[in-house]
């Protein structure tokens, strides 16, 4: 770079720190720390900040009238404007990324053959950085600092600021805000006419009671009335002495009952639209809680004898069932199942059930062959420790399903024909078959793999007591790709990796697991 290009102290220092990965990852954490509601040390953040909040305003308006400790007026004013002005700068660094800006210029200034114009990068970066100063969360941030300030006593009502931070690190507030920013226009609009009315009826009562009403000396107080009287408060210390007057007031009174009824109205539809979207959020928080659950997406046939068999085994299972249609979704409530209606082929709905500490599997079960493959590869791009079972209606789209990756493809209409020749051609086969999978008395298959913990690892089969607990080794796989060995014989060494089949009564399944812990399936 030449010296006419020569770059300033400030400048250098922000190219600097863009070329800086450690900083720019550092970064990146902070802001998902203070922004994603679903990092989880945001919720404790939130909850230190709201208590510092709620704490300090007590112990400011108890000081009001009444002495209090040194140490507990220190905690109130300097201790937590302190913390709050720790928060505000925090907030003001992340508010804006310059590293980016510049790491572009500098691919872009590569490519036409020029320097890259640093400075005006900064220039723009300063600007915005101010930009955020004036937004009403800063303010507020702001605002809520000043009051540690002693010299300037009366910056103690700006205590009350602290209030509005809670809307900040609410997220009950922020359904509350969200709910009046999707009516801002009929909310905006219902303003500007109890602006409108409030001033034609003010001028109309200050020129129908000037220098008959005492209590009206000028149009401030003319205001004041048809303000008072409009939102039906009516403290009574000013009221209209002449008929013309009263009349006015009869017009203001109705006027303001309608528009009151009408921002009820639209307030109360609001939330109960917005009712549906934060139920569906508390159950997606608490089902991320469970180290391992289901989500199924299509509330069909298939579906509903799935989960009915599931939960007959599984009685403390955690799921959520996602289908995009308002009747199946009502249809799974009905049947008192956790519903929600959305489109799981959307990243943002699969990505609200995600936690990296949790065991999931999804079920992707519509009658659309592409609708599952869609919410399949939604599910690789979310994460590909989701375990994706998808039902198929044909061979032929066995390879498409593969290559969206999928764990395991089911065909319910090869497998319901394939039961169906059984009936006939082999009804008590199929009787026996029906008893086992639909885990009844008689017995049941199950399957365990073998890992460094198991105590059979390395035995041959022989040497099991399967004689004892009476079971029956249908089959052994090693690994979830490897050859299917059918009825391996009593010599067979068991190796790590093995899936064992095993055919026998449930409890004896049971003790036979925990005898030689052995553990679930591969998945």
């Amino acid at each position: 770079m030449n010296k006419k290009n020569k770059l300033n102290p400030l400048v250098s220092f922000f190219v600097f720190l863009s070329r800086s990965q450690k900083y720019v990852d550092f970064k990146n954490r902070v802001r998902d720390t203070l922004e994603n509601p679903n990092n989880i040390y945001k919720k404790y953040i939130d909850y230190i900040l709201i208590f510092l909040i709620l704490t300090s305003v007590a112990i400011m308006i108890y000081n009001v009238s009444n002495p209090i400790p040194f140490w507990l007026e220190f905690y109130a004013i300097y201790f937590t404007s302190f913390i709050f002005l720790i928060e505000y700068l925090v907030n003001f660094w992340i508010y804006t990324d310059i590293h980016k800006d510049i790491k572009k210029a500098t691919k872009d200034a590569k490519i036409i053959g020029r320097e890259p114009d640093y400075k005006s990068i900064v220039k723009r970066a300063i600007r915005k950085k101010l930009i955020y100063i004036v937004t009403p969360l800063a303010i507020i941030d702001l605002l809520a600092i000043l009051p540690a300030y002693r010299a300037f006593r009366f910056l103690r009502i700006f205590v009350l600021f602290r209030f509005l931070k809670l809307f900040k690190h609410s997220r009950n507030m922020h359904k509350f805000i969200e709910v009046l920013a999707d009516r801002k226009f009929e909310l905006m609009t219902l303003f500007a006419l109890l602006i409108f009315v409030v001033f034609i009826g003010g001028i109309a009562i200050y020129i129908l009671e000037d220098q008959k009403n005492e209590n009206i000396q000028n149009l401030f107080d003319a205001l004041y009335w048809s303000f008072i009287t409009i939102t039906t408060v009516g403290y009574g210390d000013i009221s209209p002495v002449t008929t013309a007057g009263r009349s006015v007031s009869f017009v203001i009174v109705i006027l303001g009952i309608t528009m009151i009824s009408f921002a009820t109205s639209v307030i109360v539809s609001a939330f109960s639209e917005k009712l549906d979207e934060i139920k569906e959020d508390r159950v997606a928080e608490q089902i991320k809680l469970s180290e391992e659950f289901l989500i199924v997406c299509g509330y069909g046939q298939l579906a509903k004898v799935f989960l009915n068999q599931y939960l007959q085994n599984n009685k403390s299972a955690n799921y959520i069932i996602i289908d995009n249609n308002e009747q199946k979704v009502e249809e799974a409530r009905a049947d008192k199942h956790f519903a929600v209606r959305d489109d799981a082929s959307r990243y943002d709905v699969l990505r609200k059930f995600y936690n990296e500490n949790s065991k999931i599997t999804l079920l992707a079960l519509t009658r659309s062959d592409i609708e599952n493959i869609y919410i399949s590869l939604n599910a690789r791009v979310v994460s590909k420790d989701i375990r994706v079972i998808a039902r198929a209606n044909s061979f032929n789209v066995m390879k498409k399903y593969k290559r969206a990756g999928v764990d395991r493809v089911i065909l319910p209409n090869n497998i319901a024909s394939s039961m169906l020749v059984a009936s006939i051609s082999y009804p008590i086969a199929y009787k026996a078959i029906n008893a086992i999978m639909h885990s009844y008395d008689i017995s049941t298959i199950d399957e365990f793999y073998i890992d460094n913990n198991c105590y059979i690892i390395n035995n041959s089969i022989g040497e099991l007591k399967i004689d004892e607990y009476s079971i029956t080794i249908i089959g052994v796989q090693n690994g979830i790709n490897g050859i299917f060995k059918f009825n391996p014989k009593r010599d067979y060494i068991l190796k790590e990796g093995d899936i064992v089949i095993v055919l026998a009564h449930r409890v004896s399944i049971q003790y036979f697991k925990k005898e030689y812990n052995l553990l679930g399936s591969y998945l």
